[in-house]
């Protein structure tokens, strides 16, 4: 599917012909709740300006329509993230529906209880405010989905993820080749698991799967990592507290765990352990993955640099502002951290 500068009607158009959906956001996304805060504010300053007759009463007219909207925008922003999980189901005519009858409603109670009107034409006008912010609102997120989900943002995520398969192919069939002729049985299963694992990778990058899933593959990996490395290559999951059916990016897990061969295991003769601890915390998912630092070339400190770079660009692609990644050298070690929102799988 080619990705062309186009009209908001010939994107939809592309979209639906390529039998792709435009899906709801999800409003328990701390990026969508900043972007409503915002745009709210955007068309209080934009009201304002069509209210006042001179400049210098700019100001005070943006005072006393915050003071009468942002109450009421908090409100209707908690709202949203309450019913997130219900309304990322919906349909966007539902949602249009739900959202302007939840601002209208909001309009209404505002006025009724703290800033009463001096006429019915006030309520009107409130009413009315509301339900043109609330479809003003709907229109940008669709836009915003149109635009870059799933049409951009899936070719991104496909493009960042293909950067890896190369590299972690070559380096299974290394193994492979190196125990053919000496062990050609055990050649034989690492053949087969790495099929395995050709097939896993092929299924569709733009979904998220499992944490389950996502461990399985990694412990492939390293099967077939340690036809090279042997004992040397000691790895230790601590998953007591982790939730194996949250849902997380595909491919995240195994180039961490790749990079920490290649660069903590593979440049020392001697035994070193790759440790990797997954946790809940609250509504969020935290991982962490250490292994020992050696002095690095250049090449390999900027192969671990785009690696880290790809799987950071991915997990925002996913989570928006509520996912990071960071690293740190401490102790001896290179330890990098994800943090990312909680979401499972529906059964």
């Amino acid at each position: 599917m080619s990705i062309k500068q186009s009209s908001a009607p010939t994107a939809e158009r592309t979209i639906a012909e390529a039998g792709i959906k435009c899906l709801v956001p999800d409003f328990r996304n701390l990026g969508a709740l900043l972007r409503i805060i915002f745009l709210g504010n955007a068309l209080i300053v934009i009201t304002a300006l069509m209210r006042i007759s001179t400049f210098s009463s700019f100001w005070g007219e943006c005072v006393v329509l915050a003071g009468r909207s942002e109450l009421p925008l908090l409100v209707f922003v908690c709202l949203l993230y309450g019913l997130g999980g219900w309304l990322q189901r919906l349909h966007w005519r539902e949602l249009t529906m739900i959202v302007c009858a939840i601002a209208m409603l909001l309009a209404v109670l505002s006025q009724s209880l703290l800033f009463r009107p001096t006429n019915a034409d006030g309520y009107v006008l409130g009413m009315l405010w509301g339900l043109g912010a609330a479809a003003l609102m709907v229109c940008y997120f669709y836009w915003r989905q149109i635009a870059q989900m799933p049409a951009l943002d899936e070719a991104r995520i496909l493009a960042l993820t293909s950067r890896i398969r190369p590299h972690f192919f070559f380096n299974s069939l290394n193994g492979v080749l190196g125990v053919i002729r000496t062990n050609p049985r055990r050649a034989e299963q690492a053949l087969e698991s790495l099929a395995e694992l050709f097939r896993d990778l092929m299924r569709d990058s733009r979904q998220l799967v499992t944490l389950c899933d996502e461990i399985e593959l990694c412990n492939r990996y390293l099967e077939l990592e340690r036809l090279r490395l042997g004992d040397r290559l000691q790895v230790k999951w601590e998953l007591k507290y982790a939730p194996l059916n949250a849902l997380v990016p595909p491919l995240m897990l195994q180039p961490l765990v790749e990079n920490a061969v290649y660069h903590g295991i593979e440049p020392s003769l001697e035994i070193g352990l790759i440790l990797v601890r997954i946790v809940r915390k609250g509504n969020f998912l935290d991982v962490r993955l250490s292994n020992p630092v050696h002095q690095e070339g250049s090449s390999r400190t900027a192969g671990n640099r785009m690696a880290l770079g790809n799987i950071r660009e991915r997990l925002h692609l996913f989570f928006d502002l509520e996912a990071t990644l960071t690293t740190e050298v401490k102790d001896g070690e290179f330890i990098v951290r994800i943090r990312m929102p909680l979401r499972r799988e529906e059964k």
